[in-house]
């Protein structure tokens, strides 16, 4: 095998198979012979091909929408890695779906991201693999090894590359759409030296967001909205308005997971925003794909990390 990686196989669900084929074909390795389809009665339906006895497998699954079969998909691929005697099972979640519900916001509510984090080991997951977690707390809720890495190297090599006499010349701030954003914020300004400002808002219920003021200011700067996901887009598109109301010559945003939901693409097509560039932890469907946003490839990474685990080498110098 090429790169010198053996003893390694790459599966995927029906998530993000683009992903996962673009991850093994770093690794120069052939995709796992699997099968994931439903009966007739929906139930799902999970056959693996190979032999994988004493395998160290990878199981490419982003959790995203339709969040509850994607999860189901990958519990269940898991639960057959393991019946089969697969040396090591590692679930690689790019996307991990409820981790917003990290905590009891009010009484009764249930902490969802605790669930899925038992789930994924009850069903035999000897250690997980994701990106850009809501909370990086969530890591707290495995009593497995959980490597998490960062989209931040990749929006920051593109801003710099694209932002580059700007950014020289003072003319460009980034901006946290909200208070949970800023320490992602202050560390992506910080890698590009620019200047911060941050966004006050008030959310009268949920999905909906209130501009309230701006910390700094933003009169004649290209700025860029730094946020760990994208859902409704509610937030990004009123903080960008009130970024251009407040004399913004540009308004630039960028995530990690566009999750784009709901009212997400016609709100984004109408904002004021010039260019939405996203990590494709996420499989936009073709209706997603509009002109406004650019996708950048988590692949490389993702095949770094999966490298240096296999090899017991650490995958914390990727982002010194």
């Amino acid at each position: 095998m090429n790169n010198g990686i053996s003893g390694i196989k790459i599966f995927t669900c029906n998530a993000h198979p683009s992903l996962a084929k673009a991850i093994a074909d770093d690794l120069g390795l052939p995709m796992g012979n699997s099968n994931v389809g439903r009966f007739s009665d929906g139930e799902i339906s999970v056959k693996i091909n190979e032999t994988v006895r004493g395998v160290d497998v990878y199981i490419i699954q982003p959790t995203s929408q339709p969040g509850n079969d994607h999860l189901m998909e990958l519990l269940i691929m898991i639960d057959a890695m393991r019946r089969a005697s697969a040396g090591r099972i590692t679930a690689v979640v790019p996307y991990y779906g409820y981790a917003r519900q990290d905590r009891k916001a009010r009484a009764r509510d249930p902490i969802s991201a605790k669930l899925v984090a038992d789930l994924l080991q009850t069903a035999g997951a000897d250690r997980a693999l994701t990106m850009d977690l809501h909370c990086a707390q969530i890591q707290g809720f495995f009593d497995i090894p959980v490597d998490h890495l960062v989209g931040l190297p990749l929006l920051t090599k593109y801003y710099h590359d694209k932002l580059e006499e700007d950014i020289k010349n003072g003319n460009v701030i980034a901006v946290s759409p909200d208070l949970g954003s800023v320490g992602r914020t202050r560390a992506f300004a910080g890698k590009l030296e620019i200047p911060l400002a941050i966004i006050d808002k008030r959310r009268p219920k949920a999905n909906v967001s209130e501009v309230m003021n701006i910390i700094g200011s933003v009169e004649g700067k290209k700025v860029i909205l730094v946020d760990d996901m994208i859902d409704t887009a509610g937030t990004i598109c009123n903080a960008a308005q009130a970024l251009k109301d407040h004399g913004a010559t540009e308004v630039l945003a960028c995530c990690t997971h566009p999750v784009l939901s709901g009212p997400a693409i016609s709100r984004i097509q109408d904002s004021v925003i010039s260019e939405l560039v996203v990590l494709n932890t996420i499989d936009l469907a073709p209706e997603k794909q509009i002109s406004k946003i650019k996708m950048i490839s988590v692949a490389p990474l993702f095949a770094d990390a999966i490298r240096r685990i296999h090899t017991d080498q650490p995958v914390s110098s990727l982002f010194e």
